[in-house]
């Protein structure tokens, strides 16, 4: 079968290659192409568009880059046309799949969806469109199988993939010596993928470093920046500079502060503590209070509907705040709190499998059409 595939962020190629990987062991036939990333291309097949020319975050910057975006729907278009895949893919993403999706529906190609587009969270009329575009939806997150009964759309619950990401895990017992990193304890800094985002959060997170001596800090980075790129926040602290290591950061790490997004997911399933911080530009931000119909931005605090870790969004995320809220989980009850909440996280997100389960489903409907 020939599978194409859209995934827009470094957390789409993530899935998207994993979801490869299990489409290869159901079918030996199976061909690639697809928009992603330097994961998924590890995979096989052809990388047409790689996700660091299509993020674009907030809906200033959307407005900034949409000719960009329009460009790479179209390029999107007419290679899915070219190419005539027995099925469509698309991960997450959903300013710029949900467009993908309707198009490939009109030009009678199959449209499954990986990762549902968050429209619970505003715009919820948009399910419509899915209902009508899409024909297999596959949930990673337990409460959206309900939002979309209240709909009257059957999806398929899969459980979440980056269960099967840290499965798959091996630490590396070498981590802190080949890093450096001594005995101190470690305080994570995940300040996301994209520029937008690493540019409004990392200097607000080392601006802390001063204050905690005993501590070694490190720093996730994304693979798309090179250390020239972060050394010009770092500047003259001590600040390790991590690249394609950052579970066996969380793995070795007392605390974090994390960017809201997937890796405050990633973050308490490795059961560390953290700080979830997020910052937009001035008029996104004002837009999405009015617009977004949720009490949560972190995924933790969503998927058990409830408060578990700490959100310093736009003017509260700070150096006094951010200060503050590390303070309180890095020792003492506050710490031991989360650490229990974590576990009732865990019940809820269900056991690996998930790449596994997806691919068994849209290989079996493929054969059975």
């Amino acid at each position: 079968m020939k599978y194409y595939l859209v995934a827009g962020e470094a957390s789409g190629d993530l899935h998207g290659a994993n979801l490869m990987k299990a489409l290869k062991a159901e079918d030996e036939d199976a061909v690639f192409r697809y928009f992603g990333g330097d994961k998924m291309q590890a995979e096989g097949g052809e990388l047409v568009k790689h996700y660091a020319d299509m993020a674009f975050m907030g809906f200033t910057e959307v407005l900034m880059n949409l000719s960009t975006i329009f460009k790479n729907l179209k390029t999107c278009k007419n290679d899915i046309l070219a190419w005539k895949p027995d099925v469509l893919i698309l991960i997450d993403f959903p300013g710029f799949n949900l467009k993908i999706a309707e198009f490939a529906k009109k030009s009678g190609i199959k449209v499954c969806y990986y990762i549902s587009p968050k429209i619970w969270a505003w715009n919820q009329k948009r399910v419509l469109k899915i209902k009508r575009d899409v024909d297999q939806m596959f949930c990673i997150l337990p409460f959206e199988v309900d939002f979309y009964k209240e709909w009257g759309m059957d999806v398929n619950y899969v459980g979440n993939p980056l269960l099967d990401e840290i499965a798959q895990f091996t630490p590396d017992v070498n981590f802190r010596q080949n890093n450096n990193l001594g005995d101190k304890k470690i305080i994570a800094f995940l300040p996301g993928s994209r520029k937008q985002e690493i540019e409004r959060l990392l200097p607000d997170m080392l601006s802390i470093t001063d204050q905690y001596p005993n501590y070694a800090f490190a720093i996730a980075a994304a693979p798309t920046f090179n250390e020239s790129y972060y050394q010009q926040f770092i500047g003259d602290k001590e600040v390790h500079l991590l690249f394609n290591n950052t579970y066996n950061l969380l793995h070795n790490a007392h605390a974090a502060i994390v960017a809201s997004g997937t890796a405050t997911l990633e973050t308490a399933l490795f059961k560390v503590p953290q700080v979830v911080v997020y910052k937009g530009g001035k008029i996104s931000i004002a837009i999405a209070r009015m617009l977004v119909k949720i009490k949560f931005i972190s995924l933790v605090n969503l998927i058990v509907n409830k408060k578990i870790v700490t959100e310093l969004i736009q003017e509260d995320c700070n150096t006094k705040m951010i200060n503050e809220e590390l303070q309180i989980v890095l020792e003492g009850a506050g710490r031991s709190q989360m650490l229990s909440d974590y576990n009732g996280l865990l019940n809820l997100m269900g056991t690996p499998g998930a790449s596994e389960k997806t691919a068994k489903l849209i290989y079996t409907n493929l054969q059975q059409s």
